[in-house]
């Protein structure tokens, strides 16, 4: 596996601060060009998402450590970004939620675990499940995807390494092959990196091929603080051409941009 392959850096505590920092900086800047490479089976797998949502299913995450944060953090941000319920996009992590803060020992080599994770939210053939693994042989998410794709949901994975367990187990794989960390078999350094910016383009992707963004605005967005508000009041200055009085009277009667903007149009 090349995620585990000896950094091209070595003697790494003789090195300043700042040549640790140009180090790893230097390694971040191959981390686009990986995910570039991966385009294509980027796109099959927000296709293949699109389909499963637009039909009124849901999109799960599967993963361990880092991975499994991850996908906890993606599915977190899509209600306040796009608008839509809690349980449209779940993040799973192996050890339960008490793993997303400290680590449980063990809980990625468990086969069976994640379908049996799954199985508390009435899981259905209408869903897609990811499956989140910078090492691509996690045993939680290979068992997870292999039960998943028998049972007819949409499957695909995002990995860092060629070739591997998890790819096969899923019918849409992306694999993003970010190579030797700058700390030997850290991946939460460019792994991480590479899978974080792969889960902000599938869902933000999904959702606005789902018609939660107009041109290039949150007009779904939740209404949840006062930087939200703002930003929901200069939505509507801009598309209406109104003052801020008359914004902000807007969006407090029809709670949310697009409501406010659907009355108006």
């Amino acid at each position: 596996m090349t995620t585990e392959s000896a950094s091209q850096f070595n003697h790494l505590e003789t090195l300043s601060t700042a040549d640790l920092l140009a180090g790893m900086n230097q390694l971040d800047h191959t981390v686009p060009q990986a995910v570039a490479k991966a385009l294509p089976q980027i796109e099959a797998l927000v296709e293949a998402v699109v389909g499963r949502l637009g039909a009124g299913g849901r999109l799960f995450y599967i993963g361990a450590g880092t991975s499994g944060r991850l996908g906890v953090v993606d599915a977190s941000e899509c209600p306040p970004t796009f608008g839509v319920p809690a349980g449209r996009v779940v993040g799973i992590i192996a050890g339960g939620d008490s793993a997303i803060r400290q680590a449980v020992e063990g809980a990625e080599d468990d086969a069976e675990q994640a379908w049996k994770d799954l199985q508390a939210y009435n899981i259905t053939a209408n869903d897609a499940l990811v499956g989140i693994a910078a090492s691509g042989r996690t045993p939680y998410v290979i068992g997870g995807l292999q039960q998943a794709r028998a049972a007819g949901l949409a499957t695909g994975c995002v990995v860092c390494n060629a070739g591997s367990g998890v790819a096969a187990a899923a019918e849409f794989p992306v694999e993003v092959v970010t190579g030797p960390e700058f700390l030997t078999g850290s991946t939460r350094l460019k792994a991480g990196t590479a899978q974080k910016l792969v889960l902000n383009m599938l869902t933000t992707a999904t959702f606005i091929r789902l018609g939660h963004v107009k041109g290039n605005k949150m007009v779904d967005m939740q209404l949840s603080n006062l930087k939200l508000v703002e930003r929901g009041e200069r939505m509507l200055m801009e598309e209406l051409g109104i003052d801020a009085a008359e914004a902000a009277q807007l969006l407090k009667q029809h709670g949310s941009v697009r409501a406010a903007l659907t009355a108006r149009l």
